[in-house]
């Protein structure tokens, strides 16, 4: 486990993040398009890297936005290190890349179905949440769950060598999302004050769409500019590119 590797890494993290989220929250969760970076750690240098450092510069950037540690210990710090290990950890193993293939593709679609529910159910609570009407929240979602299942396709189809990233990176992100809208939750019901980062308690309705906010200002970010910025490192740094088990096996074979 490289040090200065996740210190680097929890720097730009907390850096761009703050940059780049132009205050935009709902539900206490930003606009995040700074995922790639601790995503490209892990990658390159495992999932170890590009968890604590995640972990790491997502505390740092909680405490010079909102100032709560113990919000961001809970939900923040758990949730990044737990989505970008799985990241790294997946593009590190030897899996069956069809049958994860189509479990990835089944469960974005069960969840992208069970999750625009409240939408649909709830248009009120909703928009009041939102600013967005049930059908441009339902939208939304749908065109980023799509796209995201396209990207993925095209992945494995013509960049065989980033089928790996890209399902772990759907996976660990839906596994963090989930950390972060059942925490968030959990957190405003207990901890919420007038001069707290939670003024009233979140209605338990709104998980889904924290969760929904969560993953479709994320994934986009992950799937389409992660790659490029790997390659990019790779080629000007040749020894930094990482030694996957399906490489080792290629070499004994």
């Amino acid at each position: 486990m490289n040090i200065v590797l996740i210190a680097v890494c929890a720097a730009l993290y907390a850096v761009v993040g703050r940059l780049t989220d132009f205050g935009v929250t709902v539900g206490g969760v930003a606009f995040w398009p700074a995922a790639v970076i601790p995503a490209v750690f892990a990658f390159l240098f495992g999932p170890l890297t590009g968890g604590i450092g995640a972990a790491i510069g997502i505390f740092i950037r909680d405490m010079l936005f909102h100032g709560d540690p113990l919000l961001s210990l809970a939900a923040g710090v758990s949730s990044n290190f737990v989505m970008f290990f799985i990241i790294g950890y997946m593009c590190r193993s030897n899996l069956d890349r069809k049958r994860i293939g189509a479990s990835a593709i089944i469960g974005s679609i069960i969840i992208g179905v069970g999750l625009s529910l409240p939408t649909v159910l709830l248009p009120a609570e909703t928009q009041a949440f939102t600013g967005l009407s049930a059908l441009q929240s339902l939208i939304l979602f749908v065109v980023a769950v799509v796209v995201s299942l396209v990207v993925m396709v095209v992945v494995a189809r013509y960049w065989s060598e980033w089928t790996n990233y890209a399902v772990g990176s759907i996976i660990g992100l839906g596994v963090g999302a989930t950390i972060v809208a059942t925490v968030v939750w959990g957190y405003s019901q207990i901890l919420f004050s007038p001069q707290g980062y939670f003024k009233a308690p979140i209605g338990s309705s709104f998980i889904p769409i924290i969760f929904v906010w969560t993953f479709a200002t994320e994934i986009p970010f992950i799937l389409l500019l992660g790659p490029p910025i790997a390659k990019a490192i790779m080629r000007a740094y040749p020894s930094w590119r990482p030694q996957l088990k399906s490489d080792k096996n290629t070499e004994q074979s």
